[in-house]
């Protein structure tokens, strides 16, 4: 069995072995997690002219897909602390002919101008704050006093068997960190009471949490990407010095774990989130 590392910042990694294999999972992802995109985008045609801030935008999906409704005096702007998700950003804002702003920035601390955002929006992103009332609390500075925020973010991973199925399949195989309950990670904010006192905290109004369950796929032929570049066993699966055979042994039996979700030639499931609206 491998030994467990030292957990790494999240500067150090979404700077890394995270941020690459979201890069190299670009595809399969957007994929992914397409059913989501317009719940937060849709919105943007009812204000073409907004100025709107994807934080933790990764490699630039739900921006794209705001700069498609935006009118011509909109502005999208996203902000990520992962340098190799927002190099690819830029590249397919480039490629797409949209003028996307991508900074590489950590919004927690990011300096935005007071009052310069119409929306701020997030799929998946405000999960990872060190300290999430201080992060808040600097976004809400940074909105204009009729903005609004809407973030979907995990519920529990009770709620998500999906997502934790690769490591309960691979536990008995490799030695895998825990997750940290209250986060930062994935499931930080599967407490919805908790999300209502940071808002709250950090100075936000009409704060609404509701359930969101979102179907998404990907096809069959990919579950072996996805096991093997993302979450904590594709991070293990990627280490130097992971032992080959166990490798092949860990994907096997993490592929026939997942059984239970396919369905022909997909695999699919449903996305346990919470949609998150304050002003």
């Amino acid at each position: 069995m491998s030994q467990p590392a030292a957990a790494p910042s999240q500067h150090e990694l979404w700077n890394g072995p995270a941020g690459d294999a979201w890069v190299r999972a670009q595809r399969l992802l957007d994929g992914m997690f397409s059913g989501i995109v317009p719940v937060l985008a849709d919105p943007i045609r009812g204000q073409p002219d907004a100025s709107v801030l994807d934080v933790g935008c990764g490699t630039g999906a739900v921006c794209l897909a705001i700069g498609d409704r935006l009118g011509p005096q909109g502005r999208c702007s996203g902000v990520d602390i992962s340098a190799p998700m927002i190099a690819m950003a830029r590249e397919r804002a480039l490629a797409a002919g949209k003028a996307i702003d991508f900074l590489v920035g950590d919004a927690q601390q990011q300096r935005f101008a007071p009052d310069s955002f119409d929306r701020i929006v997030s799929r998946f992103g405000v999960m990872f704050f060190e300290d999430p009332v201080r992060a808040f609390a600097n976004l809400r500075q940074a909105l204009r006093a009729d903005g609004s925020l809407h973030a979907i973010t995990w519920r529990s991973a009770a709620e998500n068997a999906f997502m934790t199925t690769a490591e309960r399949a691979a536990s008995p195989l490799l030695t895998l960190p825990a997750r940290v309950e209250g986060g930062p990670g994935q499931f930080a904010f599967a407490d919805a009471d908790r999300v209502m006192d940071i808002l709250d905290e950090s100075g936000w109004d009409n704060i609404e949490i509701v359930p969101l369950d979102v179907e998404c796929s990907i096809a069959r032929d990919d579950l072996p990407t996805y096991v093997s570049l993302l979450g904590p066993v594709g991070q293990a699966l990627r280490a130097e010095g992971c032992d080959h055979e166990i490798r092949e042994r860990v994907l096997t039996t993490v592929i026939d774990a997942f059984s239970p979700f396919v369905q022909g030639d997909r695999v699919v499931f449903t996305a346990a989130c919470w949609s998150v609206t304050a002003s």
